[in-house]
Formats: C-alpha cells, structure tokens, sequence
C-alpha cells in the first residue's frame, strides 16, 4: 500500500509518500511543496493543489493522510491553513483517493508514544522507522512522513494488510 502523508502550510506543505504493508515501511520520497511567500494566497493555494495533483499522479497513492486541524489562538492562521487543507482534500478528492485526517496529537501518540511529543521527537522517530539517516531532516516532510506512518500503523490498516 502507497501512503501520501501531508502536512499542510501555506508556505511550506510538506509530504512524504511511503510504501508499506502495516509492519514495515519503505521510504518512497519526501520533500516541501514551498510556493515564493510574496505571492497572494490564491496564487499560494493554486502551487499547493497543483504540486499534490502532481504527487498523486506520479505515485499513485491508496490513500492520502493529512495532518488535521488544530486550534490555533491565531484565527487569520486557522482560517488561512483550513484553506490550505482545503486544496489538499479537494486534490485527492478529485483524483477519487480515500482521504483519513488525523490530529497532530493522534499522529504524535502513534509514531513516537506520547500525544504531547515535540518536533525533534517526531523526527526522531520518523528516521528510526524509516532507516533514514540520522541527519535526515526534521521539518515539514518529517511531519508529513509522521502522518503517513500513523495511517499505516493504525491497527485496522496493518490488520487489512497483514
């Protein structure tokens, strides 16, 4: 199974795409979707859909995971990134994906064992599962490998796969 794992924002959506049969998983690639921040927030949201249009066409995902909303005591911020997730749905919905949102907390408890984890521990965590190298990045497509890894880890996936 292909995991699509994003983690949308509306200057840096990172994605991470793995292969996976619920017990291991196999990087495929990651990286930032990063539209020039001088540009207007359509224009922002236009790159995001085009470059996860991009990503769904090339790997051909079973499913696309994204990180969910979270509250923000920034309204402008919520609103703005709930626009970015809105183009991010509507691009595998319109490519006819199955489509699971996980909360930051669920994928934090999921990959590393603790709800509360912080950035560095996640992408900790994402390069111990996934082998990667210890410099590996942490960052956007770290986040975006996370949500990946928690959709594939839930037990009614692994389950379904096994």
């Amino acid at each position: 199974m292909i995991v699509l794992g994003v983690d949308p924002g509306s200057l840096r959506t990172g994605w991470g795409a793995i292969d996976t049969d619920g017990r291991r998983h196999h990087l495929l690639e990651m990286g930032v979707i990063a539209p020039a921040a001088r540009l207007p927030l359509p224009d922002r949201l236009r790159a995001i859909h085009e470059g996860i249009t991009g990503l769904v066409q090339r790997f051909h995902p079973d499913v696309l995971a994204v990180e969910d909303t979270f509250h923000s005591v920034n309204t402008k911020t919520a609103l703005v990134l709930g626009h970015v997730r809105g183009v991010v749905l509507l691009a595998g919905a319109q490519a006819g994906l199955p489509i699971e949102a996980f909360a930051p907390a669920t994928v934090k408890a999921q990959v590393t064992g603790f709800g509360r984890a912080d950035k560095a521990q996640v992408a900790y965590m994402v390069t111990r599962i996934l082998a990667l190298p210890q410099d590996a990045p942490a960052g956007d497509a770290a986040d975006a490998l996370a949500v990946a890894l928690c959709h594939a880890s839930l037990p009614r996936v692994a389950g379904r796969l096994a």
